[in-house]
């Protein structure tokens, strides 16, 4: 026991300096030096800073971090008038291939364990301090849904012993409708966001491959059953690319499929990545699009972009290169909007 021989006071000391005040081990004074450096031999980061770049006059900050296997993952820090967020990885990689996402372009290299995603989040909470962190958005790298086990034990820690409100912790999913379900079972009241893109099928095939395994109709049916679950609102992420998703037929379509279910719809302009040569929508364009939602009762507002001059945009997380695929992916949307 690392802790035999001392008074059992520490526990609670130890538990409040990492948990309640997110101190670093060794800033914990409460807790006698030498004890300190007994457990940061045996409690070493697991996360080694690779890069740390800032944009947005210094409101928006991102790490590259390297795991003990040698991947790496990026995690993004968000100051706001209001909120300071943390964007955090579940994975590093993705499986899901969505084909307008850097990270599905990159491919899957693991999944990360509770103790890698809770570090992001203490290492975002240390950076932002004085200020406290208030938010934690499950929107990095990777399908939250598809680290299941560790997605919900890291929920459970951060409202439970970080003391975050369920209300202030966002899971993102492309609709693993299953583990939709499963979540809505947890008893978390916290946010699902959908990324959704494409509402029929021929469409969202293309740009989100699980849609052939879990089509719109399944996803609907696990969209109705969190709703009548846990009672939150539903939010639809909806990226908007140029002639493929931003047409007057895709806004009927979106209408129609979220009005329903009351859901939010969250537009976000499609961010540049080096692999898809497809472009998002002008701001005018994007204009009309929320204009039209509204117009058809839709609840729609438009992301603030943040971190696109350092690939810390929504979709830029691990941007590469790779000529072949991406003129494989511009056949493919260009053959869907046609």
């Amino acid at each position: 026991m690392l802790l035999e021989g001392e008074p059992r006071y520490r526990i609670d000391q130890l538990f409040r300096g990492l948990w309640v005040e997110g101190l670093a081990l060794e800033k914990i004074t409460t807790v006698p030096k030498s004890l300190r450096v007994r457990l940061g031999e045996y409690f070493a980061p697991s996360l080694a800073v690779v890069n740390d770049v800032r944009s947005d006059h210094g409101a928006t900050r991102k790490w590259v971090f390297r795991l003990e296997n040698g991947s790496t993952i990026e995690t993004v820090l968000m100051r706001y008038e209001d909120r300071v967020t943390v964007c955090v990885s579940s994975q590093a990689g993705c499986a899901m291939g969505c084909t307008f996402c850097a990270t599905g372009q990159a491919g899957f290299s693991g999944q990360l364990s509770l103790g890698e995603v809770l570090e992001q989040v203490m290492f975002a909470a240390h950076a932002a301090a004085p200020e406290r962190l208030s938010n934690v958005v499950f929107m990095g790298m990777g399908e939250p849904l598809a680290n299941y086990a560790v997605t919900v034990a890291a929920l459970r820690r951060l409202h439970d012993f970080r003391g975050l409100s369920a209300r202030h912790l966002t899971v993102s999913t492309v609709g693993v409708a299953p583990a939709i379900e499963r979540l809505a079972r947890e008893g978390l009241p916290l946010t699902l966001a959908v990324s959704l893109h494409a509402a029929n099928d021929a469409a969202r095939d293309e740009l989100v491959p699980l849609n052939r395994r879990y089509p719109l109709g399944r996803l609907r049916e696990a969209c109705e059953y969190w709703l009548e679950t846990t009672g939150r609102r539903l939010s639809f992420e909806w990226a908007l690319i140029d002639g493929v998703n931003d047409t007057d037929d895709a806004l009927d379509e979106l209408a129609e499929y979220a009005a329903p279910l009351g859901a939010h719809v969250n537009l976000i302009p499609l961010n540049p990545t080096p692999g898809y040569l497809v472009r998002g929508s002008s701001e005018e364009r994007v204009g009309e699009f929320r204009a039209g939602l509204r117009a058809r009762g839709i609840n729609a507002t438009v992301r603030n972009t943040r971190g696109r001059s350092i690939a810390a945009a929504c979709g830029q997380l691990a941007s590469v290169t790779n000529p072949k695929r991406r003129s494989v992916l511009l056949r493919k949307v260009s053959s869907v909007s046609n």
